[in-house]
């Protein structure tokens, strides 16, 4: 039986609602049973009978300006993780020749998939979890689902599918967002769920910031300290170099087979100009 005045389901033959307190008015459970009145479902969004409308007056969809704010503390997040294990990956498989960054295929081939591989677990455990990665945590916004409670299969499916919102730096998932009523991206609307408005305790946002800033310092200290021991070994396969990065005394060059991009760093300033009398 739901309760007529906070909305929440309770016992069938409850006096009092146990969610408000409030007195249940006698004879409720016999409008409910003789369909004069129609019980709304229940508040998880993830029943099957509940459509859009109804998911709307009971939920507030969080806003795109937010996703984006989490979006960029989650992205800073993982640029520190994938700092670490880049500069790893390419000093362990990767060469430097004086002040020259000799990147192998196989070196890039790892960096890649690791950081791939993290960006799908970070945000497939912490949703599947909690709903919630460190940045959604933070500003105050979660994952649930629309057809069935949030599971593991539907955050899989809604963090596989960024390969296709990531598209143009998220261009596609943006707009498919914008154009959505319950403002789902692609991955949101094959893997079943939306992101709600949520308010988490004090305490959860604050073990958000300090791990999402213990995760920067980290990399602001381990990255020199992995770059300044060379432990090149060289691979077995896939031993070309495709990428050198390396600075001679006044430029700084990026090369990627026969494309070079230079930098200039100081310029020489013109010589004073003198005047004649």
């Amino acid at each position: 039986m739901e309760c007529p005045f906070c909305q929440r389901q309770t016992g069938a033959y409850s006096k009092q609602c146990k969610h408000c307190g409030k007195a249940i008015p006698p004879g409720q459970y016999l409008l409910e049973e003789s369909g004069i009145i129609e019980p709304t479902s229940s508040p998880s969004f993830g029943s099957s009978g509940e459509g859009t409308t109804g998911a709307q007056s009971r939920y507030r969809f969080a806003r795109l300006g937010d996703r984006f704010l989490a979006f960029v503390l989650d992205t800073a997040f993982l640029f520190g993780l994938f700092t670490i294990l880049d500069a790893w990956a390419f000093m362990r498989w990767s060469s430097v020749e004086g002040t020259e960054l000799q990147v192998t295929i196989a070196s890039l081939l790892l960096a890649v998939t690791l950081n791939a591989s993290l960006l799908f677990l970070y945000g497939f455990l912490l949703e599947a979890a909690w709903g919630a990665t460190l940045g959604k945590a933070m500003v105050g916004i979660q994952v649930e689902g629309t057809a069935r409670p949030r599971s593991f299969s539907a955050c899989a499916v809604r963090n596989l599918l960024r390969i296709i919102d990531g598209l143009g730096f998220y261009l596609v998932g943006a707009v498919v967002a914008g154009c959505s009523g319950v403002r789902q991206r692609v991955g949101d609307v094959y893997g079943r769920t939306a992101v709600i408005e949520q308010s988490f305790g004090r305490g959860i946002r604050v073990a958000a910031i300090v791990l999402w800033m213990a995760d920067l310092a980290m990399a602001g200290w381990a990255v020199p300290r992995i770059c300044s021991v060379d432990r090149f070994v060289r691979p077995v396969y896939l031993s070309q170099v495709i990428i050198r990065v390396g600075r001679s005394e006044n430029l700084a060059y990026f090369q990627v087979g026969g494309l070079t991009v230079n930098v200039q760093l100081t310029s020489t300033p013109p010589p004073p100009r003198t005047l004649g009398l």
